[in-house]
Order: structure tokens, then C-alpha cells, then sequence
């Protein structure tokens, strides 16, 4: 399996998708399946729902697993409701249900190897949960082949320490400054106040982009040389991308649309 979607580099990704569920041959083809199933029974059974009991003797399982199984389901985007006391029972939302994930097994595992290879990427942690989501809801045949594919793919990249990127990617989604301590390539290590402004990635090496209100101007700012970093309360004070320069012809924003 990609080895940077192991666990404690021992359990892979798809062991801790179905954590807990057994370890018999097969149980993960069973689990997904029963997931599907479980969805479309909930499907038909309307706004009159099913209640656990009924959905454990359904499917041969005991109670527990039907709610373990419903909050995959939730995690995977799929609307439930609950309804406690007599007559209650479980559903899906009226209106509120999406159309079925369709990915071939190579979608599948092009989403697993980006995200595992790109473990500096900002919000990468909620990427591979994004990914977790959508593998939840996958058929059981697209995901066996997926799973057989992935096992194919090997990634080897340790990723910028979790409390850095934590303060890094909350200034810059709440628009706060943040203070960091950095180290420039020539040695010098200084702590100043950045404005961020953007992330930047080229040559393989990512940066934080932003107002530097040490050297009062735009700087970049390698991730991997900054040694600490915490986002603070003050608000940034406006600071636009444009104000960073025209980018090279080959740089385009993640959302796709750059010109």
C-alpha cells in the first residue's frame, strides 16, 4: 500500500478505512458491499425509515455495526436523520442525497497518490480525509481494483511538522497574521510578522508568500526553513495577490481556472 497512508508505518490505509470490522478473509468486500446496500435500503425505505434493528437483522450484523456503518456513511456525505423513541428509526433526507460516487479504479488511486505525495501541500491532512470520504462510498468491485492498483504505488515524503502547517493554514484561511521563526538559506534566523497572502509551489519546494512587516514588503518564505510558527489575532491589513508579481507562464491556481 502507499506507504504514506500507513499507520504508525504498520496499518494500510484501507485496514484503517474499515478499522474495527473483523479480519477474515474478505471482510472488507463484505464491509463495502453491506455499505452499499445499507444506502439504497435506507433509499427506498423513505420518510418512514428503518430502525436499527430492523437494519442489523437485514443484514446479519449486530446493532453496533449498523450505526458504526451509518456514521461512514455520514463521513462519506450521505444525509441521515435520526428519529429516537417509538416509530423512530433511521433515513436519508429527502433532497438531500448525492448521486452516487462514480470513479474508475485509476481516478481512485490518482486521488491516493497525489495527496500521498504531496504531504506539504497546504490542508493535505484534509485532503487524504477528503479522499477517506470518498473511498467510504465507492463500489466494492471499483475499490477491490483500486486497492489492487495502489499496491502499486509507493510514496516516500515526510511531511512539514503538523503544528507548523496547522498555523500556517489557519492564518492563512482566517486571514491572520502569523509569527514565525525562520532561518533564511544563508543561516540568518530571524522571527517576524507575515501577512500571508497565497502558497507558492515550484521546483519542487513549497511557500509561504505574504506582507512582511519586518522588511515592510512581499517576501517568499521556504516552508521547510521555517522552525516555528503560530497564528496570532490580528487581522491582516489587505495585502493582494497581485501585489506579488506577474507568475510564470507555466504557474496556474488549483481551482483551474488560471488563463
Amino acid at each position: 500500500m502507499l506507504s504514506s497512508l500507513q499507520d504508525n508505518g504498520m496499518s494500510p490505509f484501507w485496514h484503517d478505512l474499515f478499522a474495527g470490522e473483523g479480519n477474515e478473509p474478505g471482510w472488507e468486500m463484505k464491509r463495502a458491499e453491506r455499505l452499499h446496500a445499507l444506502s439504497e435500503m435506507l433509499r427506498r425505505s423513505g420518510p418512514r425509515g428503518c430502525t436499527a434493528e430492523r437494519l442489523a437483522q437485514e443484514f446479519g450484523v449486530s446493532v453496533r455495526t449498523i450505526k458504526r456503518d451509518l456514521t461512514a456513511l455520514e463521513n462519506g456525505g450521505a444525509l441521515i436523520w435520526s428519529r429516537p423513541g417509538p416509530g423512530g428509526g433511521y433515513g436519508l433526507v429527502a433532497r438531500g442525497t448525492l448521486p452516487p460516487v462514480s470513479l474508475t479504479p485509476v481516478q481512485a488511486v490518482a486521488l491516493l497518490a497525489a495527496v500521498s505525495a504531496a504531504p506539504d501541500a497546504p490542508y493535505a491532512d484534509l485532503a487524504l480525509a477528503g479522499v477517506r470520504k470518498i473511498m467510504d462510498v465507492l463500489d466494492p468491485r471499483t475499490r477491490t481494483k483500486a486497492d489492487e492498483l495502489a499496491s502499486r504505488v509507493w510514496v516516500n515524503a515526510p511531511p512539514t511538522p503538523r503544528t507548523i502547517k496547522s498555523a500556517l493554514e489557519e492564518a492563512m484561511a482566517e486571514q491572520r497574521v502569523v509569527r514565525i521563526r525562520y532561518t533564511s538559506r544563508d543561516g540568518n534566523t530571524t522571527t517576524r510578522d507575515v501577512e500571508p497572502v497565497m502558497f507558492g509551489s515550484t521546483n519542487g519546494h513549497w511557500y509561504l508568500i505574504g506582507w512582511c512587516r519586518l522588511r515592510n514588503d512581499m517576501r517568499w518564505f521556504l516552508v521547510s526553513h521555517i522552525e516555528h510558527a503560530s497564528a496570532t489575532k490580528i487581522a491582516c491589513s489587505g495585502h493582494d495577490i497581485d501585489e506579488i508579481g506577474i507568475p510564470p507562464s507555466t504557474a496556474r491556481p488549483v481551482n483551474g481556472q488560471g488563463e
